[in-house]
């Protein structure tokens, strides 16, 4: 019995110096340089903004409040909008209008390259919007989810539907006049803003799995009943081929707008999200847009 309370003693000491050298140990630690900060990255973009997706916590801002034209990136709530539509069928057909075609070929817009009298599906579409950023199927899926007896009823009522979504949202500095992001003068949005209409478009699956795609070719229905096999349409979203992790989301570009990336990113189960508006070139907003994820992913 007395063995065993030597034996505890001892055990106690031992302990106890191990305790204070872990203690020293700590100190020393606490003492010692601290890590390399995370280098805030400078980009081209007059605007940018990053957060992480699953918390909404912002990792990164610049003029992220600054409204500005948006080019094509307006066509994620686009396509936002057609998702959200009750009882949805994505194998729903559209036939595709001279309007729609003449559209394009009028404002030289980026298109589908759809056919006239094609029947062609909501989600062949909805490829066509994202992927090639095609005006002329933003065109089609607003003038087949807006609600009216005219072709200019149906489109303006789905751009409303648009400004109802970002206004469910809490978006104060946002706003659209077009499906496409060809404005009149009031289609505009902020990086801030548009990260946020991304992070809720991509709880959609089948958004995600659309703005993930590099290329897609699409079997459409002629006038006669035959299958056209559309060119194939790639991906304007260059981030999907050189940067590891990415899983979206969208390119947009114009003369007012300049070069703008809303983009996101998964690594190691962490998804980062973000926007940069008026970049000054392709591989600017790219560049920009690399910086921003890998300086997100270190924070």
């Amino acid at each position: 019995m007395i063995t065993g309370i030597k034996g505890t003693r001892r055990f106690r000491r031992a302990t106890a110096v191990a305790i204070t050298s872990g203690a020293l140990l700590t100190t020393g630690a606490l003492t010692a340089a601290p890590a390399q900060a995370v280098t805030t990255p400078s980009i081209v973009a007059k605007g940018g903004y990053v957060m992480n997706n699953s918390t909404g916590t912002s990792l990164f801002t610049k003029a992220a409040d600054t409204k500005r034209s948006t080019g094509s990136t307006t066509k994620i709530m686009t396509a936002k909008v057609v998702l959200a539509q009750s009882n949805l069928n994505l194998d729903a057909t559209v036939t595709i209008k001279k309007e729609y075609s003449d559209y394009v070929v009028k404002n030289n817009a980026s298109q589908a390259h759809l056919i006239v009298g094609d029947r062609v599906t909501v989600r062949q579409l909805l490829y066509g919007l994202m992927l090639p950023s095609g005006c002329d199927a933003a065109y089609a899926l607003a003038d087949k989810y807006g609600s009216g007896s005219t072709m200019s009823a149906r489109v303006s009522n789905f751009i409303g539907k648009m400004n109802s979504a970002a206004k469910a949202l809490k978006l104060k500095n946002t706003h659209f006049d077009s499906f496409d992001g060809i404005g009149k003068g009031t289609n505009y949005s902020t990086p801030r803003d548009l990260t946020k209409i991304a992070s809720s478009a991509m709880k959609s699956a089948n958004f995600r799995a659309i703005v993930k795609t590099k290329s897609y070719t699409a079997k459409t229905k002629t006038k006669t009943g035959s299958t056209r096999t559309m060119a194939t349409w790639t991906n304007t979203n260059g981030l999907l081929s050189s940067y590891s992790g990415t899983i979206g989301v969208k390119t947009g570009s114009g003369p007012e707008a300049g070069y703008c990336l809303v983009f996101a990113a998964t690594r190691n189960g962490k998804t980062v999200i973000g926007t940069v508006l008026s970049s000054t070139s392709i591989p600017n907003r790219e560049s920009d847009a690399k910086k921003l994820l890998t300086y997100g992913f270190a924070k």
